[in-house]
């Protein structure tokens, strides 16, 4: 088998000048994350629409897929909701290959260099982050997470499903350890002075960083470093990073959102002056949606956020979802419960899955589909881990339909057209590819588990136009992949994946779509 060991070996090389303790045990985990990332690319060259896929087999063990150049692309069954490293080789004309850049590489297709140049950064960066764990914290309740940071720095895997997962073109090794929140640091934020005049401003914006005429925006040290080349000044703002790298948290007190003008995953995670110019308005409707959901839904506000003058230099202050929890209660976001055992027991998954999907889809009816990925979706949990109620954080990508509102006699808010649409199609590919494709199936694990607890779900739901689509059309998940080999096309792509809940679907075998 072929390997290309270049972004290997350069973060080998660094890592013994930063951290030689790590090389040993970083070296050791590259066969691991080469499997992660390879199971992840299976996925989306089993189901998602790629030009170059011309057919799909089944075969007695596994599947071929038939490309346009008359190779053929042979590998174990395909479970689109597994999140296990089950791939850890394929064949491509009889080659094996058990690594995802250079499989990318060999490929040849359109635009699969810089892919495959994101997937090495990925096997890299995970492998790093793999070797960077404390011994495992171990199961509730002594396992529970104490500062709301915490939890959220327990998901070294990144994405469940994207093969992009931990890649990070543009951080050094040395900044990966000093960032990312798998390797649990204390970042120091850089505050900039900016003339309140050069700023929009929405709600209310934090008096201890003010000063005069000028506000003091919060900025990322690396992006101070690499985008605005900027000194900043130290005002002793010293936050732990989220699970977005670019969110962080403040010690006893809201999070704050930064620009970070770096690719991850497939965004540039910068902050759009309209997200700030819209984030009052989102979070007072969220208010009034929480307020209607029987104490079910809490969704974080929007304290204050500012920019001046570009997406590079903008920051927002949100409530911290521990706002939200109870004496005795952990609140956890869904990403963080795989590091938890409660997902093992069927009863449990069923509840939880019960309780989301009874949330989200009664948003749904009224006109609000949320971005329910695992990421802004929360759970609070008792003190027994028992699914209490959810919390949502980050409205900037929620759909909403005025005609739906209307329906339901809900005002209609001022928000910006990228957010508006009636749209039946758009509305449920934003919930159910977040929510049952993402977040529900990265929680089950595997097509299987997720099937048993969608069964359990559905029966007591509503008989909704929408619940019918949930349980008798395929599952729509963003085509994460064809989307980083499509630079020039704007906006989401979809696929569509085998529904666990139709009979006839057929899971673990790709065999699915085109």
């Amino acid at each position: 088998m072929r390997r290309s060991p270049t972004v290997e070996t350069e973060v080998a090389e660094e890592l013994a000048a930063v951290r030689p303790d790590l090389v040993s045990r970083y070296a050791a985990q590259l066969c691991g994350a080469r499997a992660a990332v390879l199971t992840r690319l299976w996925r989306a060259l089993a189901f998602e629409p790629l030009p170059w896929v011309t057919g799909r087999e089944r075969v007695r063990d596994g599947l071929v897929l038939r490309l346009s150049d008359g190779r053929r692309l042979q590998g174990p069954p395909a479970d689109p909701y597994a999140t296990a490293a089950y791939v850890t080789t394929v064949l491509l004309d009889g080659t094996a290959h058990d690594d995802p850049a250079r499989l990318m590489t060999d490929l040849a297709v359109p635009h699969g260099s810089s892919l495959a140049a994101e997937l090495g950064h990925s096997v890299a960066s995970l492998a790093l982050s793999r070797a960077d764990q404390p011994a495992p914290a171990g199961a509730h309740p002594e396992g529970w997470p104490v500062e709301d940071w915490e939890g959220e720095q327990r998901v070294v895997d990144g994405h469940p499903f994207h093969p992009n997962c931990r890649s990070r073109p543009g951080f050094s090794v040395a900044e990966q350890l000093a960032y990312g929140p798998e390797h649990r640091p204390s970042v120091g934020l850089g505050l900039l002075p900016v003339r309140v005049s050069e700023c929009l401003v929405s709600g209310v914006w934090p008096e201890g960083l003010r000063d005069g005429g000028r506000l003091l925006l919060p900025v990322h040290p690396w992006q101070a470093a690499h985008v605005l080349r900027r000194p900043c000044e130290d005002g002793g703002l010293v936050a732990h990073p989220l699970m977005s790298l670019r969110t962080l948290a403040v010690p006893g007190g809201p999070h704050v959102k930064t620009a970070l003008s770096a690719r991850l995953t497939s965004s540039v995670r910068d902050i759009s002056l309209g997200s700030i110019a819209a984030s009052a308005a989102l979070s007072a409707f969220a208010a009034d949606l929480a307020a209607r959901s029987d104490g079910l839904l809490h969704i974080t506000r929007t304290l204050g956020a500012a920019g001046a003058g570009s997406a590079d230099l903008a920051a927002l202050w949100r409530e911290s979802p521990r706002t939200y929890a109870g004496e005795g209660e952990h609140v956890l976001p869904v990403a963080a419960l795989s590091t938890l055992d409660l997902p093992n027991s069927p009863a449990w998954l069923a509840d939880f899955t019960r309780l989301a999907l009874t949330v989200c889809m009664r948003l749904l009816e009224w006109g609000v589909a949320l971005e329910a990925h695992g990421q802004n979706l929360l759970v609070v949990l008792s003190g027994s881990g028992a699914p209490l109620r959810l919390v949502y954080r980050d409205l900037a990508d929620i759909r909403v339909s005025p005609a739906r509102l209307s329906r339901h006699g809900i005002p209609v808010p001022e928000l910006p057209d990228r957010n508006l649409t009636d749209d039946p199609t758009v509305l449920r590919r934003k919930l159910f590819g977040s929510l049952v494709a993402g977040a529900l199936a990265g929680t089950a694990g595997s097509g299987a588990a997720l099937r048993a607890a969608l069964e359990t779900a559905v029966r007591d739901l509503p008989r909704t136009p929408d619940l019918a689509a949930l349980r008798e059309q395929p599952l729509p998940a963003k085509a994460l992949t064809l989307m980083r080999l499509s630079p020039g096309t704007p906006g989401d792509q979809w696929t569509e994946l085998p529904n666990p809940l139709v009979p006839q679907a057929v899971l673990a075998t790709g065999v699915f779509g085109q």
